[in-house]
Formats: C-alpha cells, sequence, structure tokens
C-alpha cells in the first residue's frame, strides 16, 4: 500500500496521454475472436487491459507482447475454456464484456474477481441464464460466479440505466451464434458513446450491427471477425485529469488526442468551455488555459468516469455547481459519490451529497490534510488535482490505486514539476 505527500505546486510540460482504456479492451476481445493475426498498436498496459488479455488466452488466444504498447493476437473463432477458470482482477469491463462469450461455447466457465468488482450488479445476465436454462452458481449474489450452457441467439431485452457493459457484452458474443439477435432496450440507454464505440470497433474487425435510435440493436448470425491491425488512440478519460489541472494553474500539453473521438469522456472539452474555460487545440495535441470558471449543471449520465475529476473543478469554480444524474457511480470501484464528496470536504471543500447527485459550491482554495483513494484509481488521480489548488501539503492514502488504468500517473506527475514523496506500508 502507497502512501504519497504532495507539496502544492502547479505543473508544467508535454504529456503521452495513455491510449483509451475502453478501445484496448474492445480491440483485444475483437481481434481475439477474429481468425488469423491482428496488430494492436498504442495499447496501454493497465491492470485493467492485462485482465482482458488474460482472459483471452484462458480462452484459447495466443497473445504476444511486443514492446511496452504493442501485442499480437492470433484469434480463433474456435475459443475453448483452458482451465475453466478466468480471473477479471478489478476489471468491470473484463468480467461483463466475456460472460456472454463464454457462454458461447457451451463448456463450464468460472469467473472470479478481486475488490468491489466481487459485488458488481449482474442482474440482467442473471435473468437471461435463467430465461435460456443456462446453469450458473455464485456466492449471495457475488463472485466467483460460475456458468455451464450455450447461449441462444432471439430477443434480448436489456436495461439501459444500470451499465451499458450488457449491452457491449452480447454485441461481442451474438454475431458468433447461428441466428439473429435483437437486443431491446428498456429504459433509456445511458453512456450511449461507449456503444458507439463497441460497434465502431466491431465495424473494423468486420461485424456490423444495426442500431436503431439506442432503442433496439439488430444482430445478424453467423458473423465472421476478421483480423485486422488497429491503433488505439488517446483517452480523454485520462487527459481530463491534466485538462482540469491545467484550469486550475497547471499548463500540461496533451498529445495523442483525436478530437474525431467516439469518446464520450471528449465531452470534459465542452464541459470545461461551458464553466468558462478555454481550450486550445494543435492538431493531437490539445491543452486547457488557467481559468476562471463558473458553476454549472453538469449531467453525469453519459460521462460518470468524469465525475470526480469535474467535483474538483467545481469545488474550485466560482458560485454552484450540480452534478446530475450519477447515481451509477455508487456501483463503481468505490461508492464515487461517497468517496469524492467525503474526501475533498476533509481539506476544505463544501459539497452536499445527495441520493444521485452533487451539490457543490465552490472556493477559492482548499486547505490540504490526509484524505483516502477509497482503493478507486479515480478518485486518487482526482485528489492529486486538488493539491495543486491546496494551501498545505496533500497526504493521499493508497494511492497506488492508480495502476487499475494508469499505472504511471505518479510518474508523470512528478516528470510535470509534482513535488510527491512516496513510502509503502506493510
Amino acid at each position: 500500500m502507497k502512501h504519497i505527500r504532495i507539496n502544492p505546486s502547479k505543473l508544467k510540460g508535454s504529456i503521452a496521454v495513455p491510449s483509451s482504456k475502453s478501445l484496448c479492451h474492445r480491440a483485444v476481445i475483437c481481434a481475439s475472436l477474429s481468425e488469423g493475426v491482428s496488430n494492436i498498436e498504442n495499447l496501454f498496459f493497465s491492470q485493467d487491459v492485462k485482465a482482458t488479455c488474460q482472459a483471452m488466452s484462458n480462452l484459447g488466444v495466443e497473445v504476444v507482447y511486443k514492446g511496452e504498447s504493442k501485442i499480437k493476437i492470433r484469434g480463433t473463432s474456435k475459443l475453448e475454456a483452458k482451465g475453466n477458470s478466468i480471473d477479471c482482477f478489478e476489471s468491470g469491463s473484463t468480467l461483463r464484456f466475456l460472460i456472454p462469450i463464454a457462454a458461447t461455447l457451451g463448456e463450464e466457465v468460472t469467473f472470479n474477481g478481486k475488490g468491489k468488482l466481487v459485488a458488481r450488479p449482474l442482474g440482467d445476465y442473471y435473468r437471461i441464464f435463467e430465461e435460456q436454462q443456462i446453469q450458473y452458481e455464485n456466492i449471495n449474489g457475488k463472485l466467483p460466479l460460475t456458468i455451464n450452457g450455450r447461449l441462444k441467439s432471439g430477443e434480448y431485452r436489456i436495461k439501459g440505466d444500470v451499465s451499458s457493459q450488457f449491452i457491449s457484452g452480447l454485441l461481442f458474443a451474438l454475431p458468433l451464434l447461428e441466428g439473429d439477435s435483437r437486443i431491446t432496450v428498456t429504459t433509456e440507454l445511458q453512456s450511449k458513446a461507449y456503444v458507439d464505440l463497441t460497434i465502431d470497433v466491431l465495424k473494423a474487425f468486420s461485424i456490423e450491427v444495426k442500431n436503431v435510435d439506442y432503442r433496439e440493436f439488430t444482430i445478424k448470425g453467423n458473423q465472421k471477425y476478421i483480423a485486422s491491425d488497429y491503433k488505439v488512440e488517446g483517452d480523454f478519460s485520462q487527459a481530463a485529469f491534466w485538462l482540469v489541472a491545467n484550469v486550475l494553474g497547471s499548463e500540461v500539453v496533451c498529445n495523442g488526442m483525436s478530437m474525431n473521438s467516439l469518446q464520450g469522456d471528449k465531452v470534459i472539452i465542452e464541459t470545461i468551455k461551458s464553466m468558462g474555460g478555454e481550450i486550445v487545440v494543435e492538431g493531437e495535441k490539445v491543452k486547457a488555459l488557467p481559468s476562471q470558471t463558473k458553476g454549472t449543471v453538469i449531467d453525469a449520465s453519459e460521462c460518470p468516469d468524469l465525475v470526480p475529476v469535474l467535483t474538483v473543478l467545481g469545488a474550485l469554480s466560482e458560485g454552484t455547481t450540480e452534478i446530475v444524474n450519477a447515481e451509477r457511480l455508487r456501483f463503481k470501484e468505490s461508492d464515487r459519490l461517497a468517496a469524492i464528496t467525503s474526501e475533498l470536504n476533509k481539506i476544505g471543500a463544501d459539497i452536499e451529497e445527495k441520493e444521485d447527485r452533487l451539490i457543490i459550491r465552490g472556493k477559492e482554495t482548499l486547505i490540504g490534510g490526509k484524505v483516502n483513494s477509497w482503493n478507486d484509481h479515480r478518485i486518487a488521480m482526482a485528489l492529486a488535482v486538488a493539491s495543486t489548488r491546496c494551501k498545505e501539503p496533500l497526504i493521499i492514502e493508497d494511492a497506488d490505486s492508480v495502476k487499475k488504468s494508469y499505472p504511471n500517473f505518479w510518474e508523470h506527475f512528478k516528470e510535470l514539476g509534482g513535488s510527491v514523496d512516496e513510502w509503502n506500508l506493510g
């Protein structure tokens, strides 16, 4: 367990933003389901992405690491459960994407996990298993989950306000089945952009999905994934930390960003602008300028991963910021509404937590002191950004939680001029 002490300072320099974790997961899965060899470039090997790579290896796919950011995948349309066990570690994407794929095998497969992933909701899948008479066992609704049976093509009804990962998981699996299928979304679909990313990567590997206004998705059966080389673009959810730091007074240039990206978290650009911040884009380089931002209303339904760092921005903006439609954040790596409220209030912020929203009354600066990441990578990184506007040093407990998505975050933070002291506890 790593604790760090940050002496408040502004950051300055240029950073290669890690590639999109969402796209890395999807590219690895699609390449794995393709006959032949696919080369994936600019892959960022976070713990979550490594979990997906290992999971595909456990299903009979050959994954070869080629340096720090490339892999070669020799995929197969004939997966097999090697060892009958898949460890998803703490990766919700790995778990929810792989369950339907494993269910196409007709073999017994057990999914394991760690941390809060053990209790992440899987209700939509359990209902499908019951409808299709697929055997499954868990421990009081928690992992490990063992499934045994074969997924069938046909009609699927999925809630849209729990997680888009259920829809994406089915979109990977259903093209492999003999018959045609249709997914009907029974409530308003949140995080539409994540489904867009799935469909876009599927298309890159020759799989077609028809999207009818995000209410219905039709998928023809007997489709073939075709191997393809793929380069992953920079991650706007990670760039968001540096962009918000800039608004608060730092000067960091984010490299490797695509302004044509389908990533939902690209909305960080428009959100900063709506609060009075200024964004400068030069090709694949993006930066924000130090600005006096003002409070606004932010709808979190399409960008839940941005909420921790946007809470920091709201806490240091003029007036009141309200983050709404955020109840799903209670089921992430931590209860993110409770976590970010608790930790920022410890250091002088004024945040009121409601069931599905946050009310943030801005201040000029924060105090500093001791906070905890709640073992959540996005909470840890958001607190690091907050340190740049603290009067006194900030101590972050369990700071190595960043390994989940951004293992070298603290190295980058120091390269940009952050004053960080580290120590390990038992």
